[in-house]
């Protein structure tokens, strides 16, 4: 892990998308973060020990899902499957497929594995799966301020965690999608999927893939926009955290109650065409319920390790 100071930062922009909105200054204590996403690796020695189970290898409740077909109901998770060609940007389900079968040990589905991708981030992870590992460490989720904060390496008010240019001098500084998505996936940075945890540039705090391969968890319920800023100088928020679990529900499915959870810093899918959340201010709401093959995680803790 790596120990960061506390300090004060401008957090969000009001460049980009909305739910980004308002930058306005935070205060977080000092505290220590993993150098990287937790890996394929890592997670087995936690499996290894403990016997966990995660989320998509268990069969969902048919009480969480009202109105869901039976025959949906068993172990999968979300999976990335390009089109052909062009489709319409604002139909998800024409680039995601929930596939039977798939797991963090099959992210493709049976009869793949990770076998030779120890070192790249852990995905098919749910919230519950990502907690689990976080207590069995000793450890903790990072909030929302707290993985801005360390994303932005120092840097407070740069669109990017390395600067103010998407690739320096043409060079790729994070696992990200080259071409138009969904469909055209140049793989000019090296990596079609994702890729190793250590393969690209660290931040100014010295953390790899704080920007993309992929998404990663935080402790914190989505709020659709952030608080303004402070009045003074005095009421800076300290340690600030998100919005309340009731109001994280998704308002376009009022019959599903699954909390939503923030999840930070873009992934190997993000694209220029359509999904400019490669930056440290980017945030989403994820449901906690759901894994998918661009989701994973890193720890904090708040007291020495």
């Amino acid at each position: 892990m790596v120990r960061l100071p506390g300090g004060v930062f401008g957090m969000g922009s009001d460049q980009h998308y909305p739910e980004e909105a308002p930058v306005h200054r935070v205060e977080v204590d000092g505290f220590w973060i993993d150098r990287t996403p937790v890996t394929n690796a890592e997670f087995r020695v936690f499996v290894r020990a403990t016997g966990y189970v995660t989320m998509a290898e268990r069969r969902p409740d048919p009480k969480d899902y009202p109105g869901a077909l039976p025959h949906m109901l068993q172990p999968g998770s979300l999976v990335f499957k390009p089109p052909k060609g062009p489709v319409d940007l604002r139909d998800w389900s024409a680039w995601w497929r929930f596939k039977f079968g798939v797991h963090w040990r099959r992210p493709n589905g049976p009869g793949s594995s990770i076998a030779g991708l120890d070192e790249h981030p852990v995905v098919h992870v749910a919230y519950a799966d990502a907690a689990a590992f976080a207590a069995w460490a000793g450890k903790d989720l990072p909030t929302e301020a707290e993985w801005e904060y360390a994303a932005r390496g120092g840097l407070d008010g740069a669109a990017y965690a390395w600067g103010d240019e998407l690739t320096p001098g043409g060079r790729h500084m994070a696992n990200t999608w080259q071409g138009a998505f969904p469909h055209e996936n140049r793989a000019e940075d090296g990596y079609e999927r994702t890729s190793p945890v250590t393969a690209f540039p660290p931040n100014g705090y010295g953390l790899h893939d704080m920007i993309g391969n992929v998404w990663e968890w935080t402790s914190d319920f989505f709020a659709p926009r952030h608080p303004g800023e402070a009045p003074k100088a005095c009421c800076v928020p300290q340690n600030p955290r998100g919005g309340r679990e009731d109001e994280s529900y998704d308002p376009a499915q009022p019959a599903i109650r699954i909390p939503r959870r923030v999840v930070k810093g873009g992934s190997h899918l993000c694209a220029p065409n359509y999904c400019r959340r490669y930056r440290p201010a980017a945030r989403h709401p994820h449901p906690v319920d759901t894994s998918t093959s661009h989701i994973g995680f890193r720890c904090v803790k708040r007291r020495e390790p």
